[in-house]
């Protein structure tokens, strides 16, 4: 069973009563329960963390270091300005996707540049809720490939 660590970034726990023309009326325990529903029936086990502080996210990931196999992150605003949210990431060397509730292409233009893009495997965005679940299914699908790689190079 893959274990993979999903954080969510500030004013995620306020999903659902912060900007619903953007983000729904589902509330952030909604949209986490629909999440570990998912990631059971993938045979994940996933650990959600939501902190509204950098440091507290980063302490989070270097925890991660050595006993996740993966990260799916939401990193709200943090994603257009967070060098040391990059750095963390690329330091742990654990696959890494960056997920979006809303398209931030489409939004304001501070919005549309992720400075953590360039260490994750690979972003999903736009999707509502589905982001979540597209991110965890990539992850996945990126893990089974570096497993089968490992094996096929041990043989």
């Amino acid at each position: 069973m893959k274990r993979i660590l999903f954080i969510l970034g500030p004013n995620l726990n306020m999903v659902g009563i912060r900007d619903v023309n953007t983000y729904g009326k589902q509330t952030a325990e909604s949209i986490n329960n629909d999440v570990r529903a998912w990631a059971e029936e993938m045979g994940i086990e996933l650990e959600i963390f939501q902190s509204n502080h950098e440091g507290a996210i980063i302490d989070r990931i270097h925890e991660a270091y050595g006993n996740t196999d993966g990260i799916m992150i939401n990193a709200g605003a943090l994603t257009h300005y967070s060098y040391a949210l990059t750095d963390a990431i690329s330091a742990v060397h654990i696959p890494t996707v960056e997920t979006h509730m809303s398209n931030i292409g489409a939004r304001e233009e501070f919005r549309r540049r992720s400075v953590i893009s360039p260490v994750c495997i690979g972003t999903i965005a736009g999707f509502g809720k589905v982001s979540y679940y597209l991110g965890l299914k990539a992850l996945m699908m990126r893990l089974a490939e570096n497993d089968a790689g490992e094996r096929s190079d041990a043989k």
